[in-house]
């Protein structure tokens, strides 16, 4: 993690809906090999599990990733967060939200 971040900085969040292991390793392991991406906390919600990480770029290939690799359904939304005060352009966070097909099970 750069050190002019703070621990807990966050761009994107990825919402696994189930907690399936084997996607929560998949996230991880691809988190993993990067050097300027990282996992600022990661929080067990009742339907799944919730990772803050430091990159919207990222986190947006990674949810493309993972609908390539397992059968589910993607959703992306942004939301206005703040303003560059050098640029004046827009900054949005990314919520990736990857739920695991139901209908596999069947």
């Amino acid at each position: 993690m750069p050190k002019h971040f703070h621990a807990e900085y966050y761009q994107a969040i990825i919402q696994l809906r189930p907690a399936d292991p084997e996607i929560i390793r998949f996230l991880e392991n691809q988190i993993a090999h990067q050097d300027k991406v990282w996992i600022a906390k990661k929080i067990r919600v009742k339907t799944g599990v919730d990772y803050y990480i430091s990159s919207n770029k990222f986190a947006r290939a990674l949810g493309k990733k993972m609908k390539k690799s397992f059968k589910g359904v993607l959703k992306e939304s942004t939301k206005l967060f703040s303003r560059d005060k050098h640029t004046s352009k827009d900054l949005h966070r990314v919520t990736v939200c990857f739920r695991l097909d139901a209908s596999e099970d069947v």
